[in-house]
């Protein structure tokens, strides 16, 4: 799902201190999404992002994906709907949240209203939990109007999702790493795999998100062996984050544990626990991915 939080380091709490521009992107004069050299400034990066670098994939963490395009009666929606889900999530095992805002008509939006409310309740009711908000391009597809809502955003996140096959998607990781945001960089197929590994300097990202969304198991799984491959040839050191959709998902973080990589649930990834029957909730997600990853908890 990013002044002051808090992150917990094998027992002790580590500062994440905010940082905000000076200014904001004059958007009219910014090159096209293909000309932007996206470059992260060394001083503006966060202990978070550090101590991933150094550990990779030393701890395992459970990324709630607590709503977005899907229907569920118990998906939260409003700033407070999420934060209080969000909290229940931390309670049941939750390390990260990946959240969507929504908005006064219950419509995913960037506008900075929306996002401000979400990211202040939700650091109100789950200090320290690391917040990684989307910018799916399916919520505004124009990359220059989406461009120009992000540069709006006066609550920042400490993350941001950056789907790698999106037009745009350097624009906006320059422009919030310039204030202080670590980026995920998503990959969702080979294609995608291929243009980050083009884009090279991969050590500005605070991790690899991979992204297997293929419904069938098999099918996920082969997806995620062809990403990894390529992955692998071009030895990246990154901290990776895998999930997959529907009941595909449970195969795809059952098999990223034991890689050592960590995992996402939530609502917007499956309506289903791991034996088929319906989720009832993003906590009963949460745990059940909590039990994968804790096994001697159970």
């Amino acid at each position: 799902m990013i002044n002051g939080h808090c992150l917990h380091e094998q027992g002790r709490v580590t500062s994440l201190p905010r940082v905000r521009a000076d200014h904001h992107l004059n958007v009219s004069n910014a090159p096209g999404p293909h000309e932007t050299k996206f470059v992260f400034k060394p001083e503006l990066r966060s202990p978070f992002r550090r101590r991933e670098r150094r550990n990779v994939n030393a701890v395992t963490d459970l990324q709630l994906a607590a709503n977005g395009d899907v229907e569920h009666p118990a998906m939260p929606k409003t700033a407070e709907e999420i934060a209080a889900d969000a909290a229940a999530c931390v309670e049941a095992g939750a390390t990260l949240l990946h959240l969507h805002a929504f908005d006064e008509h219950g419509e995913e939006t960037l506008e900075a209203g929306p996002v401000g409310r979400m990211l202040t309740a939700v650091r109100a009711a789950c200090p320290g939990v690391p917040i990684n908000v989307t910018t799916f391009a399916s919520i505004i597809s124009d990359p220059v109007h989406r461009l120009r809502l992000v540069d709006g955003w006066t609550v920042l996140p400490d993350l941001i999702a950056a789907n790698q096959g999106e037009e745009g998607i350097d624009d906006v990781s320059a422009l919030l790493s310039g204030r202080g945001v670590g980026i995920e960089a998503c990959v969702l197929s080979v294609d995608d795999v291929r243009t980050f590994l083009r884009r090279g300097s991969w050590s500005r990202f605070a991790r690899l998100v991979v992204e297997p969304l293929e419904p069938v198991a098999e099918d996920a799984v082969a997806l995620a062996e062809q990403m990894e491959s390529e992955l692998r040839a071009a030895e990246v050191r990154l901290p990776e984050l895998h999930h997959g959709v529907g009941l595909a998902s449970w195969t795809i973080m059952r098999r990223a544990v034991s890689n050592g990589h960590s995992i996402r649930t939530g609502l917007e990834d499956t309506l289903v626990l791991e034996d088929g029957s319906p989720a009832a909730s993003n906590a009963q997600l949460v745990a059940a991915a909590s039990a994968i990853v804790h096994p001697s908890d159970r």
